[in-house]
């Protein structure tokens, strides 16, 4: 492989049959890139862990917080996945690891199809942003409101706790779509000349063959960023880089 950021693919990969073990694997390998070099999967995770403290400056629930969370770090988390794609990359081909060679791969992304993955992933949060209002409102919007950070009372309600159950069937449904689509195909429009519609089809393709064992990565993903938000997001900085690792060796183990 040379040293870009791109190889030709001169067929549709074949996909691989995954197994638990195969998880096991790419956690350890993910972990072991991490080690060997920890400065870039630091550098990535700060902007989350700031971009959180950033935004609860402005305060949960305002419309600034919300186009935020909508507009900001889905736009910017297909890049931050890049370079930590691009360090597992050439960890595995022994390239040398610099930061201009990491983040002048970012860069390059921009001209190719990572950033139309990041428009998909835009438009998908803010068609879930505005679904949630919509459901919140079927289920609440004829009841008084109180103010949530003293009682949260109204949600304990018959409505609200129905209310909530949508919500979260709901949007685990979209959540998982959303990682169906995505899972592969960030990592093979990085390692590939391939279209994002087909990295898409090809990631949902991977999934659908291996529903079981890519049910169980989702939810390990859910789980395991649900705990690393709870200190003050400071888990992120273990967690993003991990994952992020991870899901390159993931990717590799899935097609061929």
């Amino acid at each position: 492989m040379t040293d870009t950021a791109s190889t030709p693919a001169a067929a549709r990969p074949v996909i691989r049959k995954l197994t638990f073990a195969d998880l096991r694997f790419v956690l350890a390998a993910g972990l072991a890139d991490f080690r060997k070099a920890p400065q870039f999967g630091l550098f990535f995770s700060a902007v989350y862990v700031l971009g959180g403290f950033g935004m609860l400056s402005l305060g949960a629930g305002h419309v600034s917080w919300t186009l935020a969370t909508s507009l900001g770090f889905p736009l910017i988390a297909p890049f931050a996945a890049a370079g930590l794609y691009e360090v597992s990359r050439r960890i595995e081909t022994g390239q040398p690891l610099h930061w201009g060679s990491v983040l002048g791969i970012v860069w390059q992304e921009r001209t190719r199809q990572l950033p139309w993955l990041g428009a998909i992933i835009v438009i998908y949060f803010l068609f879930w942003t505005f679904l949630a209002h919509m459901i919140f409102a079927l289920f609440m919007g004829l009841t008084t409101m109180t103010n949530v950070s003293q009682s949260w009372d109204v949600f304990l309600t018959p409505n609200g706790l129905t209310m909530i159950a949508v919500e979260l069937a709901v949007g685990g449904v979209l959540a998982f779509l959303l990682f169906a689509l995505t899972v592969i195909s960030l990592p093979l429009v990085l390692d590939r000349e391939v279209d994002f519609v087909t990295a898409m089809m090809i990631s949902l393709d991977v999934v659908r063959q291996n529903i079981v064992v890519m049910l169980c990565w989702a939810s390990l993903i859910a789980v395991l960023t649900l705990v690393a938000l709870l200190p003050w997001f400071l888990g992120l900085i273990v967690v993003l880089p991990l994952l992020g690792h991870a899901t390159w060796h993931l990717y590799r183990r899935a097609l061929q």
